[in-house]
């Protein structure tokens, strides 16, 4: 049974405090593939990119044992472009450029030999794509994670709210969620949110770790204190890959393993942060994993 995850495979230019690059390859389906990659063999990804997105790249993706039958190469197009500048905080950033290119009319194509999908991972796109997506699947899959932003709350919103009724889990940040719902108070807005179709809500609050509502179970993750944030841009795509990659991994869905998703989730983030677009994700060892989930459990282990 495979995992399959759509979203932009793209081209990024980033500012930091730290410093900024040329154009590189980032992408929600990028970070998110490369993450679920560590933790299950039969990952799958589904986007568009432009002839621009050259061979070396879409291998260096394949390296990782991804399938990229579902990747489309639109002959004289260019692939999805967004160039963006962090704030000093690095919570906060400016838009700089967004080119849609292939993504304008973005058709996904689900091959045959991706029906065997028995988790899929939505990640940011239109509503109806997600949605889309869904329907082309022959058979629901056990677990489906969708993740979205508030660009489409404000564009979007009645797509958005047909499409968070067909999955089980949604991730957000704490912005998304209080626009999303009314509310301020978190445990409101994700009661709220839960009404709306999803089993389960997972709360992004970057620096300050995640929460996972499930009924009247809340589950309080932390994030590891980084020395240096040197570039934040695909960290939530890693987390959500991590996330449903453990899950494909352990084939149990409930709420004991939805936690240890959401470490190993936030241990796989944890690195995409310490250096610029995809370098540090595309190259870590299982023990460097390993090592990283362990320190995540130590920040809040305790006894009384």
């Amino acid at each position: 049974m495979s995992l399959v995850v759509i979203g932009t495979v793209a081209f990024d230019a980033i500012e930091t405090p730290f410093g900024k690059t040329d154009k590189i390859v980032g992408g929600a389906a990028t970070y998110a593939s490369l993450a679920a990659s560590y933790l299950y063999s039969q990952t799958k990804i589904v986007g568009v990119v432009g002839n621009d997105f050259l061979p070396q790249y879409i291998k260096e993706i394949e390296n990782h044992g991804i399938n990229v039958e579902g990747l489309q190469v639109k002959e004289g197009q260019k692939s999805f472009f967004w160039a963006g500048k962090y704030h000093n905080d690095m919570n906060s950033r400016d838009t700089l450029v967004t080119e849609l290119n292939v993504l304008a009319d973005f058709d996904p194509i689900i091959p045959d030999s991706y029906q065997d999908c028995e988790y899929l991972m939505l990640g940011n796109l239109t509503p109806q794509i997600q949605k889309t997506v869904i329907q082309r699947l022959r058979k629901r899959p056990k677990l489906i994670v969708m993740d979205t932003m508030n660009f489409w709350m404000d564009v979007a919103m009645d797509d958005l709210l047909e499409t968070i009724k067909l999955v089980d889990v949604l991730t957000i940040n704490d912005a998304e969620a209080r626009q999303l719902s009314g509310e301020y108070s978190l445990v409101k807005a994700a009661n709220k949110i839960l009404g709306m179709g999803p089993k389960y809500l997972i709360i992004k609050k970057g620096e300050h770790g995640a929460l996972l509502f499930h009924g009247d179970q809340i589950f309080s993750a932390p994030a590891l204190p980084l020395a240096e944030v040197f570039d934040p841009t695909g960290a939530g795509d890693t987390f959500a890959g991590g996330f449903i990659g453990y899950l494909a991994s352990v084939g149990t869905i409930n709420f004991s393993n939805m936690k240890n998703a959401i470490v190993f989730g936030s241990a796989l983030a944890s690195f995409c942060v310490e250096k610029f677009g995809t370098e540090r994700i595309k190259n870590l060892q299982k023990d460097e994993i390993t090592a990283r989930v362990k320190e995540f459990v130590s920040l809040s282990s305790f006894t009384i």
